[in-house]
């Protein structure tokens, strides 16, 4: 029985995997049947249903209270939904730590066929709330910073009630949280809930004190993904690519995004199957994967949705970036979302853009909104004020946050510098807040906007805001939100929107004790413009000038992803983490280890595999193209020269010499060695080298030709 169910299943989810079915996007999409949308999910209308069967209300997994007073008919409820669905498996889908990269779904989750077995030995249907709602599992073998040992290995999943049950084929799939039998987080999403409840306590509180009264107050984010697509058969020809995300070498193609051909560009027919399939499989999820278009550089990509809760939203990007791998297997193609895959062509960000909403839906950045439901102009430049304060003081762990591998090669014109941490106001909320602190009065914010007139009969006069957008910020307002732009693709962002969380929260706790103690909210805020000014940064954060400006002003630069990492376990920020209840100190220093050999264990692939590169491919070329003899010694001194390195990291004992021997290791032996290897591949004729060059893999568009039907 459960066989053909998820035979029947994976059909009907996935009818391009036979290469003689049309695309799924061809036989149904989002357009032609909205209907379906969020069928997938177990939430609103699709719930209710369900739900009512049971004698359950509509609206009831709106109150996370369920787990504890209706759990067994909630279980009863999704088996039924599941049954209907054609799916007899369900699994707790958990976020372990140290995972960007490297997992395939970035989750942990053991799979188990809802049934047990009657006395005759037939399987009969059954699930529990109980099964829903907790489960154990191995916790030792996953990163853990010491926090598990192999005797100590008990590691517990509990569900997450504010993220919805989705389902993927036969599978329903229990948003959990995972922690060891002490309580400790191992995992991603644990801390992140732990700061959105300090950051809704310090911002009731603080709201409260100003005489607006919510209930509560949650972070709302969209995050843009960007990513490439390359074509499979070319991706098989690039082991570092398949191995590591990255191309450790590779001379760059004769063309590449000088003319910025390919941004806002026609999707091409292959990429643009593969895409409508991901929004395809994504709306059934109920994930509002809204926009997709092209990016910047060549064969770079972008899909964005609508706004949502940050741990939901958490959630969907990492089954969206899964989705992407998979669809793209079946159109021919990979999707690499590693943040610099390719060298001298933009990388790839995961723009974290973020609001904080009241329970009552109103946008605590807008300013207009929050006025009317206030009643008042004061609150609005004092959240701004607390929040360039938090810049300013926790610079390094918004450094901390966006550390991943990929992100130390993300630098240079139109990507973000998540070196120097700063924030872009633009001239029109900067010229506001300046005036709000040195006359101590609040008054109403308007945004500028200006007329255009093109002098067109046929084009009427238009408006737009006064304020440029301003990409070399790695923090800029954008009206309404901030905008995180140095996060890097590949990442879970839960520890980013943990740290965003965590600063805003103590910025609006000090105001509070502030305010508390006597000082009217308009001083305290005032006093903190002053003293943070600095941070705020409206100019060229690409400039020259700026990083040694940065350093005058006192504002945070840390160039190194490795001591970025270490700022982590500062006295400082585990003061900060504790006295918010996000992490403790043990907490705090696991985490550390466990981002450093994550740094470590990434370099230590990209050496080793770059090292079987110049001896399998790169060298065996020059040798067959009989090339003067000095590329072959250059290469053989550049290969001994990775393994020198790779060997002095594996006699370092401590993980933070490690990761500064594998940051040195990765940032100079390696790329020294890429420029004798990209050397030789512009001398080796063409039908001798053996690995996929960049002018095969970038050009999507002018590659596709008779055997684009194949993919």
């Amino acid at each position: 029985m459960l066989a053909s169910l998820a035979a029947r299943s994976s059909r009907a989810a996935y009818p391009a995997l036979a290469r003689t079915a049309a695309p799924l996007s061809q036989r149904r999409t989002f357009i032609n049947g909205s209907e379906d949308y969020g069928k997938h999910v177990f939430k609103g209308a699709v719930a209710d249903s369900y739900l009512a069967k049971q004698g359950l209300p509509a609206g009831l997994l709106d109150d996370p209270s369920w787990t504890r007073t209706s759990a067994d008919k909630v279980a009863a409820a999704v088996m039924s939904w599941a049954h209907d669905m054609g799916a007899g498996v369900i699994t707790h889908w958990f976020q372990p730590m140290a995972c960007n990269g490297v997992r395939h779904g970035m989750s942990g989750q053991v799979q188990n066929a809802m049934f047990v077995f009657d006395k005759d030995g037939k399987p009969k249907w059954e699930l529990e709330g109980k099964t829903i709602f907790q489960g154990e599992t191995d916790g030792s073998s996953f990163p853990n910073g010491g926090m598990r040992a192999t005797h100590t290995a008990g590691g517990y999943t509990i569900i997450d009630p504010t993220s919805p049950i989705f389902l993927r084929g036969d599978t329903v799939f229990i948003p959990t949280i995972f922690v060891s039998f002490y309580g400790d987080a191992l995992d991603e999403k644990t801390p992140l809930l732990r700061a959105t409840k300090a950051v809704s306590t310090q911002a009731t509180r603080l709201l409260k004190l100003m005489g607006y009264s919510v209930d509560k107050v949650f972070p709302n984010i969209g995050l843009e993904q960007e990513f490439f697509f390359v074509p499979r058969k070319d991706y098989y020809r690039r082991p570092d690519l398949q191995l590591t995300g990255r191309t450790i070498m590779g001379k760059n193609a004769p063309r590449g995004q000088e003319m910025s051909d390919h941004y806002m560009s026609a999707i091409n027919p292959v990429a643009m199957a593969c895409m409508q399939e991901i929004q395809h499989e994504c709306f059934m999820m109920g994930i509002p994967l809204k926009t997709r278009h092209r990016e910047v550089a060549p064969n770079q990509y972008e899909f964005a949705p609508f706004f949502g809760t940050a741990t939901t939203q958490i959630d969907q990007n990492l089954v969206v970036m899964q989705i992407c791998d998979e669809v793209a297997a079946r159109h021919g193609l990979a999707c690499l979302a590693q943040e610099k895959p390719f060298k001298d062509v933009n990388g790839s960000g995961k723009h974290n853009n973020i609001s904080l909403g009241t329970n009552t839906g109103v946008n605590l950045l807008n300013p207009k909104q929050l006025a009317k439901a206030s009643g008042s102009h004061e609150i609005f430049p004092v959240l701004m004020a607390a929040m360039v304060r938090s810049v300013d003081l926790h610079g390094d762990l918004m450094r901390m946050a966006i550390a991943s591998p990929g992100n130390d090669f993300r630098l240079g014109a139109m990507e973000a510098p998540p070196a120097v941490i700063s924030t872009y106001l633009g001239d029109d909320i900067t010229q506001y807040l300046e005036e709000f602190k040195s006359t101590k009065t609040a008054k109403e914010y308007v945004a500028a906007s200006k007329v255009v007139d093109l002098g067109l009969e046929e084009i009427a006069p238009f408006s737009m805001p006064a304020e440029d957008r301003n990409r070399t910020s790695p923090f800029p307002y954008g009206g309404h939100r901030f905008e995180f732009r140095a996060v890097g693709s590949s990442q879970n962002v839960s520890l980013v929107n943990t740290v965003l969380c965590s600063i805003w929260a103590d910025s609006f706790a000090y105001f509070a004790d502030q305010i508390e103690a006597g000082k009217s909210p308009v001083d305290v805020a005032a006093e903190a413009l002053d003293k943070h000014w600095r941070v705020i940064f409206n100019g060229n954060g690409y400039d020259e000038s700026w990083p040694i400006e940065a350093e005058k002003r006192g504002i945070w630069r840390i160039d190194s992803g490795v001591e970025s990492i270490l700022r982590f376990s500062d006295p400082k920020n585990i003061a900060l983490f504790e006295k918010l209840g996000v992490f403790n100190e043990k907490e705090c220093k696991a985490r550390t280890e466990v981002l450093l050999d994550h740094y470590s264990g990434f370099v230590e692939m990209e050496a080793a595999t770059m090292i079987d590169m110049m001896k399998q491919h790169v060298l065996p070329a020059v040798l067959a193209a009989d090339l003067d003899p000095k590329y072959a010694a250059d290469i053989r001194a550049a290969c001994a020269a990775v393994e020198a390195g790779l060997h002095k990291m594996h006699v370092v004992s401590d993980s933070a010499s490690k990761a500064r021997v594998a940051r040195e290791l990765r940032l100079e032996t390696m790329d020294q060695a890429r420029t004798v290897c990209d050397k030789a591949e512009g001398e080796v004729p063409a039908d001798l080298w053996t690995l996929a060059t960049y002018k095969e893999l970038l050009f999507l568009d002018s590659h596709q030709g008779s055997d684009a039907t194949d993919y």
